[in-house]
């Protein structure tokens, strides 16, 4: 049985997973992924990958996810599980592709400029 590793980053979230054969039980930081992610669009981002490859229920994992807020986590499990999958089977990358599961969100938030309030506010301008 082997073991894959790989990791995903949504924003400054990283998720380093090891995913093997087993019976589809989701593990994120020693506890199970609904206790973890407790609402349900967070639980079917982080399955999302399986469902698309058709894959539910065959491979167990062990998630150490850091930084960032909860759904960016979510979504760097989701990138992570992704990459595994194309690991094991190059033949699902595809349908994971047209889905929007393999690419890397690059977005993340713009810093603070000196001399304005927020990264693009700036101070009232008074003309007198």
């Amino acid at each position: 049985m082997s073991v894959t590793n790989t990791s995903g980053r949504r924003k400054t979230a990283v998720a380093r997973i090891y995913m093997q054969e087993g019976n589809g039980t989701i593990t994120v930081n020693s506890k199970d992924h609904k206790v973890y992610f407790p609402t349900l669009p967070l639980q079917y981002i982080v399955n999302q990958s399986f469902e698309v490859s058709e894959l539910i229920g065959q491979y167990d994992v062990k998630v150490n996810v850091a930084g960032g807020g909860i759904k960016g986590q979510a979504e760097a499990v989701r990138l992570a599980i992704a990459k595994a999958i194309v690991e094991i089977d190059a033949e699902k990358k595809p349908a994971l592709r047209a889905k929007g599961l393999m690419t890397r969100d690059m977005r993340m938030v713009e810093r603070k400029k000196p001399g304005r309030k927020k990264a693009r506010k700036k101070f009232q301008f008074s003309k007198r």
